[in-house]
């Protein structure tokens, strides 16, 4: 059994973005996807946080709330009442000295907050203010909620997803919060960058679940303007090239292959024993294999049938062809590349089942600033005292805490 690598938190730790601090209102996945990625990389990420905490806390499996654990390590917590107006004041005063702040609240709310971007930036004109929400801050609809398996059925995914004969399928995970928090993060450090350079001041980033969706989409709409032709539904099969799929093993595992050019699609033939098929009619360019790809199929995962999962690819890797294991949660926590990349790695937990909590490593993998372990994922309101002793002053603080303005630790 390959072991993940066990790394410790080091408060000490220090990334790229030291000294950036970020004021994080948002709740859920995709401002917390965004978030985590400054924080993987030295970013101060202060979390404001609402007296029942983000409601990540409480996505909790076997009573664990692994998915906060997960995308919160490296922040710390604060606790306000953020429906009080000296909790609102408070935010005030952390934008004040922040580089970025991030919210994730239905449009309007924030203004009703008194946190317009027009008075935060008043405040600290270089803030970079980065606004996530479903639909966008304007549009018509900019007041509808918005939860990524909506944008995931309106960019036109679940359209193509699945099999032709079954219903459009979304995806069994964040897909489109994903996608967002992913923007969200690069579009946060082009904003940062302008702020730092001849730009030499903050703006809005309009920041909604839907477009970074219907982006990664592409090409698909300009490829229907073309054919007129709806992209049907193929299962794991590709709409431009073959063979690609997914097939059985005959000990019930599963490979996906793609042999997506020429070259890999002879190179595949042969590695099948099947040479002739290389200029066989059907097979012998992209397009008649795409005409007849249930035939091609048929040899291809005839082949791979009858073998075993270690079998196949161990056929295939020798020969050089494009193929791997499906795999599942329990293959990942054993596989040695997984492990030897450090693309999981295993850190001290109380609350985990042998003490060690699995997490991803910090993405991207940069040379000279590595993304850090600096903290666990923080208790609710656990930095209270580090951030608004600091920014307000012992005293202000004990008022605030007496008047339950300020809450938690």
């Amino acid at each position: 059994m390959t072991e993940l690598a066990r790394k410790s938190f080091d408060p000490e730790a220090r990334g790229a973005l030291e000294g950036v601090r970020v004021v994080d209102l948002s709740r859920l996945v995709a401002g917390n996807m965004l978030t985590k990625v400054l924080a993987d990389h030295g970013a101060e990420v202060v979390k404001v946080e609402p007296p029942e905490g983000d409601t990540l806390r409480a996505w909790k499996v076997g009573g664990v709330a692994t998915a906060w654990k997960t995308w919160c390590r490296n922040k710390k917590s604060i606790c306000l009442d953020l429906k009080s107006a000296a909790g609102q004041q408070v935010v005030r005063d952390l934008a004040r000295d922040a580089a970025m702040f991030v919210e994730s609240f239905r449009p309007g709310v924030l203004e009703a907050m008194g946190l317009a971007p027009e008075t935060l930036l008043a405040i600290n004109p270089r803030l970079v203010i980065v606004r996530v929400s479903g639909w966008g801050q304007d549009g018509p609809y900019r007041h509808k909620p918005g939860f990524g398996t909506l944008v995931e059925g309106y960019s036109g995914f679940a359209a193509v997803n699945g099999f032709a004969d079954r219903e459009p399928v979304l995806p069994p995970m964040f897909m489109g919060d994903a996608y967002a928090g992913l923007y969200g993060a690069a579009a946060a450090m082009i904003a940062l960058r302008a702020a730092e350079g001849g730009y030499g001041r903050g703006q809005v980033i309009d920041l909604s679940l839907f477009e970074p969706m219907l982006a990664v989409m592409e090409p698909q709409v300009a490829s229907y303007r073309v054919s007129g032709v709806r992209k049907p539904r193929t299962g794991s099969r590709s709409t431009n090239t073959a063979p690609r799929n997914a097939y059985r093993t005959s000990d019930g595992g599963w490979v996906c292959l793609s042999a997506s050019t020429q070259g890999m699609t002879e190179k595949l033939f042969r590695s099948i024993g099947r040479a002739e098929l290389i200029d066989d009619p059907r097979f012998r360019a992209n397009p008649d294999r795409l005409a007849h790809v249930e035939e091609l199929d048929a040899i291809v995962g005839g082949f791979i049938a009858a073998r075993t999962l270690a079998e196949t690819l161990e056929h295939f890797d020798r020969a050089g062809v494009t193929i791997g294991p499906v795999m599942e949660a329990a293959d990942l926590l054993e596989d040695r590349y997984v492990a030897e990349r450090e693309a999981l790695v295993a850190v001290p937990d109380a609350e985990m089942p042998g003490g060690w909590l699995p997490m991803h490593g910090a993405v991207p993998r940069l040379s000279g600033t590595p993304g850090i372990l600096a903290r666990p994922a923080p208790g609710l309101g656990e930095h209270n005292a580090e951030i608004l002793g600091a920014a307000l002053g012992e005293a202000a603080l004990a008022r605030l805490r007496e008047a339950g303005v300020v809450r938690g630790a």
